[in-house]
């Protein structure tokens, strides 16, 4: 049997998957440089938001196997990564 966290991340990333490829199949359909960039840029808020909400959904699953310092630099490193990812 399954850990319900597992589920719910699992499941999470395969929509987060599914979107991305009818995104780019979208793309396709379109065939104009202007509007797939435009789909690309509806693209970029999906993938923090899954990486957070993932990351949050774990970190729930791990709470009482982790200490508040533990979780605090982890709170540090996804924030890292979405300035890196995030930022212009």
């Amino acid at each position: 049997m399954l850990d319900k966290f597992v589920t719910g991340m699992a499941s999470l990333r395969i929509f987060s998957g599914t979107i991305e490829i009818l995104a780019a199949l979208l793309m396709l359909k379109l065939g104009r440089v202007d509007k797939a960039l435009a789909v690309n840029s509806a693209l970029a808020f999906v993938g923090p938001s899954v990486l957070i909400i993932t990351t949050s959904i774990g970190l729930a699953g791990m709470a009482d196997k982790l200490s508040w310092g533990k979780m605090i630099w982890i709170g540090c490193g996804v924030a890292c990564l979405l300035i890196g990812i995030l930022k212009k």
